[in-house]
């Protein structure tokens, strides 16, 4: 008999109950560690991204390309290893099932986003020495300016719902990924969900992480400064806005809240109750039966 190329959406529910509680069960520097690597892909793909598109004037053409690239984040934190924050949203899967401890799941979140903050800063800090920015002709280093100007300047609302929407679709990659049986279904189940988010528009707080600081730590260039201004219309009063308060408060609150909304309920939290076994007096249903099947195999 021909090996089932894919998981049921009923399977996948099973599989990932017990994917949460691996990585809450790992020791906290792993998890740490871990994270520092998901945020360093994330910020090199980001860093590659504007490289790509900074003389791109069409932004249908320049999102396009842009979310081709940046699938690549996701394809290395899950087939090379890491922990992404936003795809760990689905650990509530395991915590509604009783696998993992609220407490253990928001400590997994703290310094999994921690870590993912501090990959992406080491990044942003050394394409800003390695003189990286000055491409041509300074137009890089504005346009880096230009794309986190743009988003501290987001409303809450919007930062908040283009939250929501991103990680709706990087968890469905994430879930799907879960039930690919090889590296290829891995890929391709990553490549679609994360290109129509960054065509979309959507907001991702640990790419922002990458992008917003790389914008401030280069408005102490004044030619790329004077870059933004000219070729890409950043006014004083943008520039003057664009801060470390206001990428927090601005920025990473809206978005971050929206992502776990978007990865925890509309993902996780709704496919457990469409296709998971909430048997109260069983709640590890799903576990004992996937334990029982690996010892008939043997």
């Amino acid at each position: 008999m021909l090996e089932k190329a894919f998981s049921t959406p009923e399977e996948i529910t099973e599989i990932y109950t017990e994917i949460g509680h691996k990585k809450a069960a790992r020791p906290m520097h792993k998890q740490l560690l871990l994270g520092v690597l998901a945020g360093s892909f994330v910020g090199l793909v980001s860093q590659g991204a504007n490289v790509a598109v900074h003389a791109i004037e069409n932004i249908s053409v320049a999102r396009t390309l842009s979310g081709a690239l940046f699938s690549t984040a996701l394809m290395l934190i899950i087939i090379a290893g890491g922990e992404l924050f936003t795809g760990n949203t689905l650990m509530v899967i395991s915590t509604i099932k009783k696998r993992v401890s609220v407490p253990s799941l928001l400590q997994s979140w703290l310094l999994v986003y921690v870590g993912n903050f501090l990959g992406a800063l080491g990044i942003v800090y050394l394409i800003n020495v390695s003189g990286q920015l000055s491409l041509s002709d300074g137009a890089l280093g504005g346009f880096t300016i230009y794309v986190a100007s743009s988003k501290v300047h987001l409303d809450f609302h919007a930062a908040f719902i283009f939250g929501v929407f991103c990680n709706w679709l990087v968890c469905l990659a994430v879930w799907m990924t879960s039930g690919a049986q090889d590296v290829t279904g891995k890929i391709l189940a990553i490549f679609f969900p994360i290109w129509l988010f960054i065509i979309s528009g959507f907001e991702h707080s640990i790419a922002n992480m990458y992008y917003i600081p790389a914008g401030i730590l280069a408005m102490a260039n004044p030619e790329w400064v004077a870059a933004a201004m000219e070729l890409y219309g950043v006014t004083p009063e943008q520039l003057s806005h664009l801060s470390w308060g206001s990428m927090f408060r601005d920025n990473l609150l809206p978005v971050t809240l929206g992502n776990i909304v978007g990865g925890a309920f509309f993902v996780g939290i709704t496919y457990l109750i469409a296709f998971g076994k909430l048997d109260p007096r069983d709640p590890d249903y799903y576990w004992n039966k996937r334990k029982q099947r690996r010892k008939g195999k043997k």
